[in-house]
């Protein structure tokens, strides 16, 4: 057998958004030839940040094959990696396999025909692996198995490799002629290493030549005088959810005028004057800028603080408006977590000849299906 590895990868990033996944594969040593999304603010964050890739603005089904290799410039791709839009995919819903919402992830199947690469990794939301959804999952298996492709899937949590932040992703790999192996924990309980919390994250913001990008503390104010009032008697960490947080936290004066008793499950849908915590990794980070409040101040994050808990250099900039950036972060994968799965493709050995695919099988107790034992971190 013929054993190959290689340390440095040249990959295609679809869907890419501002492009935290393929900034955490360069910080591994990879490099981008190709930005492809739908988004102009998204594509400008990309092009600020990835200043040797090519970018393509527009509906990827209108990406054709002579474009994609202009684009190219001659240059081989031995690696698609992409997030593909996943709402048909969540845990809402029937999770059919021919969900309009999915379809789009034939567009992946196509770039990976046309480009042939050695291997494939795409993002997606944990009830991708959910019981509901097996045979979504067998089906994008059996179209990469197809092409020659050996697959994988794992639920990978982002606080256990450096990031700030409670993120749980599904992360789908696929090599041709190669092994897999997902890279272990540098942080949690299983390795004994403190994850990384806010008040670390917050500590520096500054950019390496000293400025501050996308954090105007003005932009983030809170306009409701109440709420002002209100956050300054919530501890870091906490909100209100329930009746019994309204009575601890909060003076009679400033209560909401709720009956607590008809609400459902008597509780708030979603905690209200949420702050993030300071001794732990944040709550995942969403896209709007109201979902969360500073640890100890009277307002919401700013983009380059929820940029932070998402594992974001500081010297990584956004552009477009403020919904646009907060958009951008809360969809993002973090790039340290990337960083991590970018390690691991170079240690990806390459055999000539296929090697055994991996046997799906059903976990009645976690209530998910996976591929090995160690599907679900």
């Amino acid at each position: 057998m013929n054993k190959t590895s290689s340390k440095s990868f040249t990959f295609i990033d679809l869907f890419s958004g501002c492009g935290g996944l393929s900034y955490g594969l360069e910080m591994a040593g990879h490099k981008c030839l190709l930005g492809v999304d739908a988004n102009k603010e998204a594509i400008q964050s990309f092009s600020a940040n990835h200043h040797h890739s090519a970018v393509y603005l527009g509906d990827i089904k209108k990406l054709s094959e002579k474009k994609l290799f202009t684009l190219l410039n001659g240059k081989r791709v031995d690696m698609v990696v992409g997030g593909p839009p996943c709402q048909g995919f969540s845990t809402v819903g029937r999770g059919e396999v021919e969900d309009t919402r999915n379809q789009l992830f034939k567009e992946f199947v196509r770039i990976v025909k046309l480009t042939k690469p050695r291997v494939i990794l795409f993002e997606n939301v944990t009830g991708l692996v959910a019981k509901k959804n097996e045979n979504i999952l067998k089906k994008i298996f059996e179209h990469f198995e197809k092409l020659g492709y050996n697959m994988d899937a794992r639920v990978m949590s982002a606080e256990e490799f450096g990031v700030p932040e409670k993120r749980r992703r599904t992360i789908i790999v696929g090599v041709r002629d190669g092994e897999w192996a997902f890279p272990l924990p540098s942080h949690g309980t299983r390795v004994k290493k403190t994850p990384v919390t806010v008040e670390k994250a917050f500590k520096n913001l500054k950019a390496p030549n000293g400025k501050i990008y996308n954090h105007d503390v003005a932009l983030a104010a809170v306009k409701n005088k109440e709420d002002r009032e209100r956050l300054k008697f919530i501890p870091e960490g906490r909100g209100i959810r329930y009746e019994d947080d309204e009575k601890e936290f909060l003076p009679k004066r400033l209560r909401f005028d709720v009956d607590w008793n008809k609400l459902r499950e008597s509780r708030f849908r979603q905690t209200r004057l949420q702050r993030l915590p300071l001794k732990d990794p944040a709550p995942t980070i969403l896209t709007s800028r109201t979902s969360y409040y500073h640890p100890v101040e009277p307002r919401y994050l700013t983009p380059r603080e929820a940029a932070a808990c998402q594992s974001f250099p500081n010297d990584f900039i956004f552009h477009g408006s403020q919904t646009a950036v907060f958009r951008q972060i809360g969809n993002a994968v973090p790039p340290l977590l990337a960083r991590a799965l970018g390690e691991a493709v170079k240690e990806i050995v390459f055999r000539k000849g296929k090697v055994k695919a991996k046997k799906l099988s059903v976990d009645l107790k976690k209530n998910a299906f996976h591929y090995n034992e160690t599907t679900f971190l």
